[in-house]
């Protein structure tokens, strides 16, 4: 028999006045595993993880947090998880080791394992030797690990990371996703907003969120296997603005976007599209190089599911 999920969501609704935030979402996750909000600005992924986190009162439906349901018992949902918002939850004015004494305070860290878990922390945000210094001097890279040591510090069962990463330097970011990794391989349950696409694949599991619904849900490899219509070619032709609306008017073309120094196309059937886009392009003038079938990126995913149906 399968173990009770960690987080279990059902027919998920917030309203603000007359706007929906979020509109009827529904999901569950399990212990250990890393869940993945993507989407755009506004798409509801830092809505839902407030409510799960016992911030937000729902509007309708229903969502557990380690069996406790959200609405009935946020005192007690808040004692069981760790929040990390998009913004470092420090004081700059106070050393590391003053804020992890801060927050272990926050979370009632019992005195007997506070200075345990303390050092932990410390080691972990790579700030051995500068824990007297103040967090205002520190870089970005140590801030977001010491933030994720203060949410961790009571090791609750289930963390949740609003976008952590935001404005932190690529090395430090796939740094911290070694943390969250570690994490989840002890059995914490782990859900992560972000808008960075290689973050996405870091993840067991992907929510793509948009304008408030959960329009899709599997792993990575899921997503780029099921979520394209037809095929996706990419297309190398110059000059690029010209080719680009030459693309979109060719027959069988069903969406076309400048990656790079090429194009990536989405075709309703790639054998024609192979055959016969280069006789079109160039038959306008246009100088078309290699065409190729190729296997769709999430960003790919991203733009089919979320961009094709915005203005």
């Amino acid at each position: 028999m399968n173990a009770a999920p960690a987080v279990l969501v059902e027919g998920l609704v917030k309203r603000f006045g007359t706007f929906t935030a979020v509109d009827d979402v529904s999901f569950s996750a399990q212990r250990g595993e890393v869940l993945g909000f993507l989407g755009p600005n506004g798409a509801g992924k830092s809505t839902i993880i407030r409510i799960l986190c016992a911030l937000l009162r729902p509007t309708a439906g229903r969502a557990l947090v380690a069996g406790l349901d959200v609405t009935r018992e946020p005192e007690a949902v808040r004692a069981h998880l760790g929040y990390m918002s998009q913004r470092f939850s420090l004081y700059d004015d106070l050393t590391a080791v003053e804020n992890l004494r801060f927050f272990g305070g926050l979370y009632r860290v019992p005195d007997a394992v506070l200075a345990e878990r303390i050092a932990w922390a410390v080691e972990m945000a790579g700030l051995t030797g500068r824990e007297t210094e103040l967090v205002g001097t520190l870089a970005g890279g140590w801030k977001q690990r010491l933030a994720l040591g203060c949410a961790v510090l009571h090791q609750p069962p289930i963390v949740f990371l609003d976008e952590p990463t935001s404005g932190v330097d690529p090395v430090s970011r796939r740094q911290f996703w070694q943390l969250i990794h570690h994490m989840a391989e002890s059995g914490v349950t782990v859900f992560v907003s972000t808008h960075y696409m290689d973050e996405a694949e870091y993840c067991h599991r992907l929510a793509l969120m948009d304008r408030g619904r959960l329009v899709a849900l599997g792993t990575p490899g899921e997503l780029k296997r099921g979520s394209l219509r037809g095929a996706l070619l990419r297309v190398e032709c110059q000059p690029l603005g010209e080719a680009l609306d030459a693309l979109g008017r060719a027959p069988g073309v069903l969406e076309a976007a400048v990656f790079g120094d090429a194009f990536h196309v989405t075709v309703s059937a790639a054998e024609p599209a192979l055959r016969d886009l280069p006789r079109w392009l160039t038959e306008r003038g246009l100088q078309c190089g290699a065409i190729a079938e190729i296997p769709p990126s999430l960003e790919d995913v991203f733009v089919a599911r979320v961009g094709g149906g915005r203005a």
